[in-house]
């Protein structure tokens, strides 16, 4: 334990899939700073990960559930709640869009598909919130994090349906955390992270060329999943108890930079 940031601090963690994940990143460093969690996922993505693995690792337990099923939602919060007694912080890190997986272009989705998406990648965090403030599972001063991108503020074009979704989240955030912040003092923050070499992220069409593209116009490079688990921990520590409704870029500088001298060399070199 480096640290301790965390220490006597519970919190459950969504979206762990497998260790190039954010959430499985994070969940190893609340840990380190001497948090105890719950981990959760979807039952496709259990089976589909290794999310067991890291439940060994720090020593917890795995409960399965749909962030889109309210009945699910209410388990996992009363079983955090015979766990820790209440929570002090939470990760959103949930994303999916059956548009993009399937190749339907913007200006050509399945409506169904993209109610999914918005579904599973917005209004999830919109149920979390609400299932957590009807149990009363929540700590006064806890800290929820949700992982946005900034396709929710600029064009895209690959990241399709997505980018509406991450803008959805990111309205949730303010909305829902001016009410959790007047009645329980606690916290909700976007973080827009750089692209991320996940198993999601990895999925989506030009994924390596956004990377390379973001890598080389950020000042610091791109930030990786274990950078953005420090983030997420500082966050959920004290040291950022006034902090909320905000979306934080963590993006090496990309969100500030125009275009960069590595982009204009490239271009004189074509």
């Amino acid at each position: 334990m480096a640290y301790g940031l965390l220490k006597g601090k519970k919190g459950i963690i969504f979206g762990a899939l497998d260790e190039s994940s954010i959430a499985w990143k994070v969940a190893e460093k609340a840990y380190e700073e001497g948090a105890e969690i719950l981990l959760t996922n979807a039952p496709v993505a259990m089976r589909l990960g290794s999310i067991k693995k890291l439940a060994e690792k720090c020593n917890t337990e795995v409960v399965s559930a749909d962030a889109t099923n309210l009945d699910d939602l209410k388990n996992l919060m009363e079983t955090a709640k015979s766990k820790f007694g209440k929570i002090d912080f939470m990760l959103h890190s949930i994303g999916m869009s059956p548009n993009i997986r399937k190749n339907k272009p913007y200006n050509d989705l399945d409506y169904d598909f993209y109610n999914k998406t918005l579904d599973i990648s917005a209004i999830s965090l919109h149920k979390m919130l609400h299932v957590a403030e009807k149990t009363e599972v929540l700590n006064r001063g806890a800290s929820i994090v949700a992982l946005s991108y900034i396709a929710a503020q600029r064009i895209f074009s690959k990241y399709s349906d997505m980018a509406d979704a991450k803008a959805l989240l990111e309205s949730i955030t303010r909305s829902y955390g001016y009410r959790l912040g007047n009645s329980l003092g606690a916290r909700i923050n976007t973080v827009s992270q750089s692209p991320t070499k996940t198993t999601a992220g990895s999925g989506i069409a030009g994924f390596e060329e956004m990377f390379n593209y973001a890598d080389k116009m950020s000042p610091l490079g791109n930030a990786s999943a274990e950078d953005c688990a420090d983030f997420c921990v500082m966050l959920f520590s004290d040291f950022t108890r006034k902090v909320t409704m905000q979306n934080l870029y963590h993006d090496g500088g990309f969100s500030m930079v125009g275009i960069s001298d590595a982009i204009i060399e490239d271009y004189i070199k074509k």
